[in-house]
């Protein structure tokens, strides 16, 4: 049963979560303290978090600094009730893996939850991609290229997974948007060209390869 701890300041909602989620057959944990939030996730994990940005301490960014700076690569979901493209480009490059603005759905909640675990591996599984000299250990979220570790952050660690679990298939831009980005995203945004330029650059310039009008193919 996976452990979700939500970080929400308002108790109507944080009770609104917490009940659906646990309707859901999730064992949610909740505050509404940046600071404890921080330790909660540090010392006592979880396989997501539901970040509120409104936090009456210390915002939602800063706790989702922290928290990747202290290696928390646990998946998190950005709340907040701000809206503008600005807000949203900054959770997703402080490493947030979701973004949706309040008021939300529980319905839409719930698949994004569960859109973000569906990668986690059961007990017994693979926990480890390999790929002509690329491999990802997926519990610590580590890569390892050619017999050297190598840093990502959780966006670029997701992208190098979606290709890592189709080698050799040809992944439109679309297709990326909808699986590492997990939202609607502006189709017209260059945001899939810019990471797979860090995955390159991380991992090897070769190992991706551009498909002209159709996308990227891990080599």
């Amino acid at each position: 049963m996976s452990t979700i701890l939500v970080i929400e300041d308002e108790h109507r909602i944080a009770a609104f979560i917490a009940k659906g989620l646990k309707a859901a057959g999730f064992t949610p944990r909740t505050t509404g303290s940046g600071e404890e939030g921080i330790f909660m996730a540090v010392e006592e994990g979880a396989d997501l978090i539901v970040l509120d940005v409104g936090l009456p301490d210390i915002d939602g960014f800063e706790v989702l600094e922290r928290l990747r700076g202290q290696g928390v690569n646990t998946p998190v979901i950005m709340l907040t009730a701000r809206t503008s493209v600005a807000d949203r480009v900054a959770s997703l490059e402080g490493g947030a893996d979701d973004y949706m603005p309040k008021p939300f759905s529980f319905e839409e909640l719930l698949v994004r939850i569960r859109l973000r675990l569906r990668s986690e591996t059961p007990a017994g599984a693979a926990t480890q991609l390999s790929h002509n000299g690329l491999t990802l250990n997926l519990r610590t979220r580590r890569a390892e290229v050619d017999g050297r570790w190598v840093d990502l952050s959780a966006r670029e660690f997701t992208l190098a997974e979606t290709f890592l679990r189709n080698p050799g298939q040809v992944l439109s831009r679309e297709q990326l948007l909808n699986t590492v980005w997990g939202f609607d995203f502006d189709p017209g945004s260059n945001v899939v060209d810019v990471y797979v330029s860090y995955l390159r650059n991380k991992l090897g310039k070769k190992r991706f390869e551009t498909v002209r009008g159709m996308g990227y193919r891990l080599a």
